[in-house]
């Protein structure tokens, strides 16, 4: 080759070069996408937070605990410190859950959640609030306040529970959902926010056996998240939220979910497909990879996870799935040397 032609072939070689580190650059300089695992605290927590791969994990909601008098203090699990220990050595920040689904439909704890935010005793619950995760030291609070829990007093509720949490350096993250309940939350709650895990699944299940279907379908998703961002939420702070399990119907009906290993244990293949039998409607690989390129093209903040104990390991795991899609491992820049 002669030597202009060598120059050229340098010349390009070095564009080629510095074009791939401008990109490079620019995907280091966005936020990393959270991902975030909610974990129920029901489930012997010894054993599984021993399986957990905290590697592909940025955050960990540990699900749930709730007001056990009306003075508002919380209850706390035992199991949950076994989960805390192990997460905090691997740098996983672990907040804790308050509300949850359950707790909508408990009367009781329905009644007690009102009465504690209202005008009258707000305060002492914020700072009820406030002393148990100092005192658990857990990173942060995950207010999954849901459905009929929603009333007047929440906006002024999250309003008041930011002083202190970020006077502390603690995280004020939710879930919400766009049917349920999701009208009643005021838009002023997200500046208080650190992030929003919109909770996109439940589209169909047992509750209307007459109408079988997806309950999580990728359009499904991106409506979601459609409503709250135009509601007000930063693109920064959405966080994509995605089912490991699912709802059957015909002569798979049951009241309840089937778990994504469930699934899979009693139907081979099951990984690469939405249905399966006669019939559960659930994500595989496919539609949780097809979730994750929409975040990244959207620039949200992320994937949640409801739940990560409904997972499988090895390539079939959905976990796996979405950090090998958010955060891919990136390309080697090519070698100035081999020219």
């Amino acid at each position: 080759m002669s030597a202009s032609g060598l120059l050229a072939r340098s010349c390009a070689t070095r564009s080629a070069h510095a074009a791939l580190m401008i990109l490079l650059l620019s995907v280091s300089l966005r936020a990393q996408p959270k991902i975030v695992a909610y974990v129920p605290n029901w489930i012997d927590l010894d054993s599984f937070s021993e399986t957990i791969d905290y590697a592909k994990l940025t955050h960990i909601n540990i699900a749930f605990e709730n007001p056990i008098n009306a003075e508002g203090d919380l209850s706390f699990n035992s199991k949950n410190q076994a989960l805390m220990t192990k997460a905090k050595a691997k740098g996983v920040p672990v907040l804790i859950s308050i509300g949850g689904g359950s707790a909508s439909e408990n009367k009781t704890l329905l009644a007690r959640y009102f009465d504690l935010l209202s005008d009258s005793n707000r305060a002492r619950f914020v700072a009820r609030l406030a002393e148990y995760l100092a005192r658990h030291d857990f990173d942060g609070l995950d207010v999954d306040i849901e459905g009929p829990s929603i009333n007047g007093d929440y906006g002024a509720f999250i309003h008041d529970l930011a002083k202190p949490l970020k006077a502390h350096g603690k995280l004020l993250t939710a879930a919400l959902s766009q049917g349920y309940g999701g009208g009643k939350v005021p838009s002023s709650v997200f500046e208080h926010f650190d992030f929003v895990n919109i909770m996109a699944y439940d589209g169909a299940g047992y509750w209307n056996p007459h109408s079988p279907g997806q309950h999580s379908s990728l359009a499904f998703a991106t409506n979601n998240v459609a409503y709250w961002l135009h509601r007000g939420l930063p693109r920064s702070k959405a966080v994509l939220g995605v089912p490991f399990y699912g709802y059957g119907f015909g002569e798979a009906f049951r009241k309840g979910t089937y778990s994504y290993s469930t699934i899979l244990a009693t139907h081979p293949g099951a990984e690469n497909a939405d249905q399966t039998g006669s019939t559960i409607w659930y994500n595989g690989i496919p539609t949780i990879r097809a979730k994750c390129r929409y975040v990244l093209e959207e620039n949200l903040a992320g994937a949640m996870i409801w739940s990560l104990d409904n997972d499988v390991k090895g390539d079939r795991s959905l976990l796996s799935a979405i950090h090998e899609t958010l955060l891919p491992k990136p390309a080697k820049a090519p070698d100035d040397t081999q020219r």
